[in-house]
């Protein structure tokens, strides 16, 4: 008699079976399983900022309750809220759209599901950066295209080259995707670095850009370029954001794409079909978060160089990683490939980063993720998005855990 498993596999659909949970969330889970046993870990496995929403944008939110915002919204978001985005691209970005080009979606993954969905065909090829994001794969997966890895040098800060690029390119490719600054290395592109890769995409017609900038306002290096800013190539650029990261507004599920008309059409129609609209309250308080500036932004990344600062510091007390500086987000990304073949206390041998990276939550109660989930087996990323007497603590319990392999 077939077992459970097989039983449940069976009835699944092969789209469901073949995707594979976000590592992220799963390390987070495994982590708070421990933490339910009563054993005191800490997480540097999760990409959420730990300082509250700033208090002007609560206001907004109960405001509007008392406002009576409760009803259905727009599928693609407040129209004031979508003006409001437009201003803030013209702002920050010189980028020039109108509302009919924004579509304001429960978070940024589901804008890039959107466009991903919108997008491609079966057999079509997504050209993917890495390291990547761990859901950008998985998505292209589900809209049945077929995922082109190219992966960045450690030495280049991990960034793809426009030379690179323009080897991948074939008359199936149909989408680039890309962060920066990135998630996982927190690796930034210059002017100079997306001007060139503006060039390659030109010279392809049907080629678009999918970029992800969520982590804009976490930049340690000044400048942010987005794609969109390269004229021969705007209309074949989505962008991507969103509140979670620079507004530390996670929890309330919001962000936003910027295209062209026809593309933000089809995502509208999309998300039409999976969400309808966004949440209500959550709009008001996006709208709030952007009418007041960036300051509260500006505050948070100062704490976010200092935490950067500190963890490179510790990395480099630690033998065996090798950590490049990332200009953005709140992540450091060291390659631990000079622990492949040790030995654990108890005897087993660490084949991958992941086995690594059991065995520091095991032994030294610290939860990271491995590189594989981003495109990189050689490395492990921690983020820096926790207090500094926690990475202190986390950092001296890695160092301690990995002396004891042989």
């Amino acid at each position: 008699m077939p077992d459970a498993t097989t039983l449940t596999s069976s009835v699944l659909s092969d789209r469901i079976n073949a995707m594979q949970e976000s590592q992220t969330i799963a390390m987070a889970k495994k982590a708070r399983e421990l933490a339910a046993q009563g054993v005191d870990v800490i997480s540097l496995s999760f990409g959420e900022p730990d300082f509250q929403t700033p208090q002007y944008i609560k206001d907004a939110a109960k405001k509007a309750l008392d406002d009576g915002f409760t009803f259905y919204t727009p599928v693609p978001g407040y129209p004031d809220l979508r003006q409001a985005i437009c201003d803030k691209l013209q702002r920050d970005n010189q980028l020039d759209y109108k509302p009919e080009n924004i579509v304001v979606s429960t978070g940024a993954k589901q804008a890039l599901a959107n466009a991903v969905l919108s997008l491609i065909n079966p057999g079509d090829e997504v050209i993917v950066f890495a390291p990547y994001w761990v859901s950008y794969e998985e998505m292209v997966r589900l809209a049945e295209g077929t995922t082109v890895t190219l992966m960045g040098t450690l030495e280049n800060d991990f960034k793809v080259t426009a030379q690179e690029l323009e080897a991948a390119i074939t008359p199936r490719t149909k989408l680039i995707m890309y962060s920066s600054p990135c998630n996982p290395t927190g690796s930034v592109f210059s002017r100079e670095e997306l001007a060139a890769i503006a060039e390659v995409v030109a010279r392809y017609p049907q080629v678009h850009v999918l970029a992800d900038e969520i982590y804009e306002y976490i930049n340690f290096v000044g400048e942010h370029v987005s794609m969109a800013q390269f004229p021969a190539i705007k209309d074949r650029v989505i962008t991507v954001n969103g509140f979670s990261k620079g507004y530390a507004m996670t929890g309330w599920r919001i962000g936003y794409l910027a295209a062209r008309r026809e593309i933000a059409s089809a995502c509208e129609k999309m998300q039409s079909q999976i969400t309808s609209g966004t949440c209500s309250i959550t709009q008001r308080a996006a709208l709030a978060a952007l009418q007041g500036g960036r300051s509260s932004a500006d505050e948070m990344v100062a704490a976010y160089r200092r935490r950067r600062d500190l963890v490179l510091a510790l990395c480099q007390d630690i033998p065996g990683f090798r950590t490049p500086t990332p200009s953005g987000a709140f992540y450091v990304f060291p390659d631990v490939s000079g622990y492949f073949g040790k030995t654990t206390p108890s005897g087993d041998v660490i084949g991958t980063a992941s086995d690594l990276a059991m065995f520091m939550l095991n032994d030294g109660h610290v939860a990271a993720v491995d590189g594989a989930a981003f495109g990189a087996p050689n490395c492990m990323r921690f983020s820096t998005a926790a207090a500094d007497e926690k990475l202190r603590e986390a950092f001296i319990r890695i160092k301690n855990c990995l002396a004891k392999l042989q």
